[in-house]
């Protein structure tokens, strides 16, 4: 017995040993990494952009990921940068892949095919092969638009209205369906509140010309428009500038934001006002954020179509409008629960 006792004392030590030097050698887990295309817009777009990778940003921090190491993005200049950058990611192995804008669907798609092992995830658009199924590693968000764009019509409208004034303005981008489902659903949220609006429309073919915006505002303040709602990237930045300017010379006009909340970009003055009155906001960080949190939790929906709306708050008005009254903020409220609860159903094609 004492010699059990006497081997059993010398084991233990040996067997703690060993184990604490097998714990020693065992790899740190793999943190969990995020890659991020950009567009032709650029990180810093103050748009789409820039609201995918805040969202990107916010998983980061909720998840202890470092940012330039488990999280990155590259910029792409022009859109022959698409499948470079994307295959460059793909090569890194990273776990998930994220592009923002329909402009990635064919450079997606053939990345897509080339890494079928590889995560991605195209926000605003689809992805489907030549037989017009969903591609497996590819998930695909897409937006309700056209309701988001209802609110701030009826934001439009209600503010015009209230101020004497009849005349509103859009400015897009590309004119392709899309973009067309925010000038619908503007249209319709004005005429609802506003019904004898006069709402004015270009387009300026363009997504990352400043200058561009600004000439179209030019010409639609000069008309009469009192507030012009842009759907169209950095173009509509100039947009907003042109309404800054006005207001800084005493003229009072005002710019409606789009996909992240613009009432900064629209601040001027010693005082911080801002010229823009409310935006839509189009959630692409919610979508980065859920989608990269489904991947990492091993519920990721390749060859899924994942739909943001105004019932599972997709898109929608700033939670803080300063420069609209509680009652407009309180209506608006209103008829985000109507179309919310289906008691409205808002059109995809616009009026005009």
């Amino acid at each position: 017995m004492k010699y059990r006792v006497l081997l059993l004392a010398l084991l233990v030590p040996a067997l703690v040993m060993f184990g604490c030097q097998k714990a020693e050698q065992a790899p740190a887990a793999k943190a969990f990494t995020v890659g991020l295309v950009t567009d032709v817009g650029g990180i810093d777009d103050k748009s789409f952009n820039q609201g995918t990778w805040e969202g990107v940003l916010k998983f980061a921090a909720d998840f202890g990921l470092a940012k330039d190491k488990d999280v990155k993005y590259l910029q792409s200049t022009a859109e022959q940068d698409y499948v470079p950058n994307l295959s460059t990611f793909a090569d890194e192995k990273l776990d998930i892949i994220i592009a923002p804008g329909f402009l990635f669907v064919q450079a997606m798609g053939e990345v897509a095919a080339k890494y079928p092992e590889q995560k991605f995830l195209l926000i605003d658009d689809l992805v489907k092969d030549a037989n017009g199924n969903f591609v497996p590693n590819v998930a695909n968000a897409t937006f309700a638009e056209h309701e988001g764009s209802f609110l701030v019509g009826v934001a439009a409208g209600l503010k015009a209205k209230a101020d004497g004034k009849n005349t509103l303005g859009f400015i897009g981008g590309m004119k392709f369906a899309l973009i067309e489902k925010f000038q619908a659903g503007f249209e319709q949220g004005v005429k609802a509140v506003f019904p004898e609006a006069t709402i004015l429309v270009d387009y300026s073919d363009s997504f990352t010309e400043a200058a561009k915006g600004q000439a179209l505002a030019q010409k639609q303040f000069n008309a009469g428009a009192y507030i012009i709602f842009h759907a169209a990237g950095a173009t509509g930045n100039g947009m907003i500038k042109e309404a800054k300017e006005r207001q800084e010379k005493g003229e009072i006009v005002w710019g409606i934001g789009v996909d992240k909340d613009q009432y900064s970009d629209g601040v001027f003055g010693t005082a911080g006002k801002s010229a823009v009155l409310t935006s839509m906001m189009k959630r692409v960080d919610v979508a980065a954020y859920d989608v990269a949190k489904m991947a990492k939790d091993g519920s990721f929906p390749g060859g899924q179509q994942l739909v943001f709306n105004l019932k599972n708050k997709g898109v929608g008005i700033p939670a803080e409008n300063p420069n609209l009254p509680a009652d407009i903020v309180a209506k608006v409220e209103e008829y985000a629960a109507k179309i919310g609860s289906g008691e409205i159903s808002v059109s995809e094609i616009p009026a005009q």
